[in-house]
């Protein structure tokens, strides 16, 4: 993971990957909702050729597997001293818990207020933060004992997803804008648009920063982005098709939860009433050769 914080040099993938890394792939990596609102890009004319990929493509392979809760709607996860903290969505189960990685279990937990849909999860010192979608809460929790600390109301915007930047806290709403917020008022402090080959890359989800990246879910694919935190241009993207599907499930069991064990240097991921967590290896695409 340390090389991707410096790497962004060219890659042409096979066909699907191409169409995800060229401008009018944008579609494809939303919901259909938000392809009906704004139309599909046109398709270029024979004078106009399409700009080339200019990321990186990371293929996530599964090096270890865990249990993890079905039942867990997972909205933030993070790694903390060998405990995965994680907040959990949907109204009347929402909730901030406490995990044994090993074995799925929730140690502590405790329900977020009733009929708040929880969000994302940061740590802050020795405080777990968590937003709420759109109700305009944002909680602060003891770290040993998962207890209420202090609520604030009236955050102006939608909660999806939250991590630690620096001396900030970020943000994403499930647009393209992730927000950097003054860690104890939550005021806006700066805001970067996010880019993939110049163009938005809307519906950011979950946030982890792993070496000076910002990694986010993009809501409904199987794709995180790789974000630079100055720019917000997309600098690499992990594709995590091969990881298993579960059939049958809540169309709602989407990829969704990135955690960083820095110590480890091991990365985590999990979805959405997924019963596994996976640490992943990062592989890096080969580029293919293009024909004349």
């Amino acid at each position: 993971m340390k090389a991707l914080a410096n790497t962004c040099q060219p890659l042409y993938g096979d066909d699907v990957i191409a169409r995800v890394l060229l401008v009018s792939a944008l579609v494809l990596l939303a919901p259909a909702s938000w392809a009906q609102e704004t139309g599909s890009p046109q398709s270029p004319t024979q004078t106009e050729q399409p700009p080339k990929p200019a990321v990186e493509v990371y293929q996530a392979e599964v090096v270890a597997t865990f249990p993890h809760d079905p039942k867990a709607f997972t909205q933030g996860l993070l790694w903390h001293d060998g405990w995965l903290y994680e907040s959990t969505g949907r109204v009347g189960s929402s909730s901030v818990r406490k995990v044994n990685p090993q074995t799925g279990e929730v140690a502590i937990h405790s329900a977020i207020p009733f009929p708040q849909f929880g969000e994302g999860l940061a740590i802050w010192d020795d405080e777990l933060i968590s937003l709420t979608w759109r109700s305009g809460f944002i909680h602060r929790w003891g770290l040993t004992d998962i207890t209420l600390a202090r609520s604030d109301a009236d955050y102006p915007f939608q909660g999806w997803g939250l991590s630690r930047f620096d001396q900030h806290l970020v943000a994403s709403d499930g647009t393209e804008i992730l927000r950097f917020l003054d860690p104890n008022d939550y005021s806006v402090q700066r805001t970067i648009k996010v880019t993939l080959n110049g163009q938005p890359l809307p519906q950011l989800n979950e946030l982890e920063v792993v070496n000076g990246v910002i990694l986010a879910n993009v809501w409904k694919t199987d794709f995180i982005a790789g974000i630079d935190p100055q720019t917000g241009a997309v600098r690499f993207l992990i594709d995590c098709r091969t990881l298993p599907k579960y059939e049958g499930a809540d169309r709602e069991a989407v990829l969704n939860g990135i955690a960083w064990d820095a110590e480890g240097e091991r990365l985590l991921v999990t979805g959405k009433l997924w019963p596994r967590l996976y640490e992943i290896q990062l592989k890096r695409r080969q580029p293919q050769a293009q024909g004349n």
